[in-house]
């Protein structure tokens, strides 16, 4: 399946050229509209690459609003440019930082724009900022970097992302499809979902069973329980076993 393109009726993916073991394919920079209607809005123009920014403003025609994810660069990078680019449009985070103009992003909001209804869902845990959004008229799920379209996400708050999972979980079975920040869609979001917290519960306890075993720092516990992981994703991975690790210490498991 092609990654460039894909989509929905309303929401439209455009690929940016940026690939890597972190990005996958590239970010998914996605343009939203209303069949019918004039205006898009672009969710996550991605980095500051004038090529795909330029794309981007080509395939959504006017452009009336820039929503943002979350804050790291390949997703948040370009906005401020592909803003200015189409005529100088807001941009909306939940982190003020990331904002051009005055309103922001937060949980509960309903973003419209002539017809288009896109429902704000704070989700955090890959990072604090990470916000999902609910595509009702295509029981559609537009989710960044908290569930992605291959693989697994690096989490910064594991208790936070297990509450997000969770929450995702309870919508997916009316949920049609699953738009992420990286790699295709996904067409099964309950086998989507169950597999992510399945997999988070399995590490959760390989990460205690080392502890158990003698492994004290987060390398040592990269060690023994990533042995199935590449090596140059390591220092990456022992991001997330220091989030597993003081998940466990606030429950009262420690080295």
């Amino acid at each position: 399946m092609s990654i460039d393109g894909m989509g929905t009726e309303r929401a439209l993916c455009v690929l940016a050229p940026n690939p890597s073991e972190m990005t996958l394919d590239g970010t998914n920079t996605w343009v939203l509209r209303e069949p019918g209607a004039a205006r898009s809005l672009v969710i996550d123009p991605g980095p500051e690459d004038a090529g795909h920014l330029r794309r981007v403003a080509e395939v959504a025609g006017p452009v009336a609003l820039v929503l943002l994810t979350h804050g790291h660069p390949d997703h948040a990078e370009g906005a401020r440019t592909f803003a200015s680019m189409v005529g100088g449009v807001p941009v909306r985070a939940l982190d003020p930082a990331l904002r051009l103009g005055e309103e922001g992003l937060a949980e509960g909001d309903v973003v419209e724009l002539d017809g288009l209804e896109l429902r704000v869902m704070q989700t955090p845990g890959h990072t604090p900022d990470s916000l999902t959004f609910w595509l009702p008229a295509d029981q559609a799920v537009l989710t960044g970097d908290t569930v992605l379209g291959r693989g697994t996400t690096v989490v910064h708050r594991l208790g936070d992302y297990l509450t997000s999972l969770d929450r995702l979980r309870a919508m997916a079975e009316g949920t049609r499809v699953i738009l992420p920040g990286h790699g295709p869609k996904l067409d099964d979001p309950v086998g989507a979902l169950d597999y992510y917290i399945a997999h988070r519960r399995e590490r959760l306890q390989q990460v205690e069973d080392a502890l158990a075993a003698g492994a004290r720092t987060a390398r040592e516990v990269v060690e023994r329980v990533y042995v199935d992981v590449d090596r140059s994703l390591w220092p990456v991975a022992e991001s997330s076993v220091a989030a597993q690790l003081e998940y466990l210490a606030e429950r009262g498991v420690s080295p």
